[in-house]
């Protein structure tokens, strides 16, 4: 089997990313990923994992946490998604010198090559059709065997540890299966309301599902006081030890940088890669993730905090693709992580001209996300991915004011020719709502 046979294999299974509306409580089902496991000789019960859950922030976390451990000469898998361009981003293993230290950071270093996906593939297709044919459960989907694969991959490439970000929620999800050594909620906000819930305490208590019992630590960032309540009250049920962000895990502005306190340990004048003061939160929650690996007696020093949160690349996040203009490339999808993203494109480019693309999926919150989008965007260029779940420009078009200037677009390389067109030297072209958009208007700029 080649690279182009295995990824064909993989796209004719079902794949909730790309349909437009599914039932998540008879669809989403951790039983069938746990019954199929022991067919391929449960290689996730091999592996030290860190499992990251929640609705803003967890990707980037995930990539923090994983080049900390990366600098501290940890040979760390880390699994993301989705992809922005190419399937195989989303089975990462990083090793060696962080990116900061080599040159010009590779923003997907590590991906596993196309002979190993082909190879994953091949070895466990046999399992895989063997369970579809005999599951009470139904076939596997196709991030339920993306994740077999990553499993089975990161065992064999024998990483010392693995950071796992969750796919959707965290209770149902396919990476849950894992007994983890740490467990970290990122800030909890309205989303996916169709399938996890219409409130935050409902939705916290998806995300909340990735708490294991015993003495697996869990780290927590800042948290609305609803969905805080869910997940401390699942910490007590489970006997596991809480960790907060702004409580136990603080931090102090440092000239142009920032000294973290993790429980009882100073890190001071860290300089944190990514762009936007809601990454700090995101870096603490690493910091702190690491402190209790070190305490479980990880060997992570000093200077492999301060080099892993310098070097951590993580594309689409307030990303800076090309100047004059500006194009910034940013995956915000959600009202809260829209207003989060005005005060972030604010503050670093002040006073400029902000032409949005703007396309969403259609499980998102329309008028949510184009209100917030109203607020800091002097053009918007309404567009859609090729995702078959993309919104058409015309149903989002009536969410903005009729004096907004709004233009539609057929797809993102209409939109992207569209806004250069329009844009002056010193405008910011700003491409968010969707990591499919904000993916396809990479693919044209790089």
């Amino acid at each position: 089997m080649n690279f182009p046979e295995a990824r064909a294999y993989l796209e004719s299974l079902v794949n909730y990313e790309k349909l437009p509306s599914w039932p998540y409580a008879g669809e989403l089902k951790l039983e069938r990923f746990l019954e199929f496991l022991p067919r391929i000789g449960n290689p996730h019960q091999r592996l030290s994992c860190i499992h990251v859950a929640g609705s803003k922030g967890k990707g980037s976390t995930c990539v923090f946490i994983a080049s900390i451990l990366r600098a501290a000469g940890f040979k760390t898998g880390l699994y993301t998604s989705p992809h922005l361009s190419d399937v195989r981003e989303r089975i990462r293993i990083l090793h060696g010198l962080p990116a900061a230290q080599r040159g010009a950071p590779d923003v997907f270093a590590g991906m596993i090559s196309k002979r190993s996906f082909a190879r994953v593939v091949e070895k466990l297709r046999p399992s895989i059709d063997k369970y579809a044919r005999s599951s009470a459960y139904g076939p596997l989907s196709f991030f339920e065997v993306y994740t077999a694969m990553a499993f089975q991959y990161f065992e064999e490439e024998k990483a010392d540890f693995v950071v796992l970000e969750t796919g959707l929620g965290g209770r149902c999800d396919a990476t849950n299966a894992v007994q983890p050594l740490v467990s970290v909620i990122t800030p909890i906000s309205y989303e996916h309301t169709d399938k996890l819930g219409t409130t935050l305490a409902q939705i916290a208590g998806e995300k909340a599902g990735i708490i294991k019992h015993g003495n697996a630590p869990v780290v927590c960032a800042p948290q609305p006081r609803e969905a805080l309540k869910v997940i401390r009250a699942r910490c007590r049920l489970l006997k596991a030890p809480l960790y907060q962000v702004g409580k136990d895990i603080t931090c102090a502005p440092d000239a142009n940088r920032v000294s973290i306190y993790a429980l009882g340990v100073r890190y001071q004048g860290l300089r944190i890669s990514l762009p936007g003061a809601h990454q700090v939160d995101n870096a603490m929650a690493a910091v702190g993730t690491v402190e209790l690996l070190r305490r479980s007696g990880v060997a992570v020093g000093a200077k492999a905090v301060r080099q892993g949160l310098a070097s951590a690349v993580w594309p689409a996040r307030c990303e800076i693709v090309s100047r004059a203009p500006w194009v910034v490339l940013d995956g915000a999808q959600n009202s809260a992580s829209f207003r989060v993203l005005g005060k972030a494109v604010q503050k670093i480019f002040p006073g400029k001209k902000v032409i949005m693309v703007l396309g969403m999926s259609s499980d998102k919150d329309r008028p949510g996300i184009c209100r917030e989008a109203s607020r800091f965007a002097d053009e918007i260029i309404l567009t859609r991915s090729s995702n078959p779940r993309a919104v058409l420009p015309e149903a989002l078009r009536q969410y903005f004011d009729k004096k907004q200037a709004v233009l539609l677009t057929a797809n993102v390389p209409a939109a992207r020719a569209a806004a250069l067109a329009r844009a002056k030297r010193d405008d910011v072209i700003l491409v968010c709502g969707s990591l499919f958009v904000a993916g396809e208007f990479r693919n044209e700029s790089l």
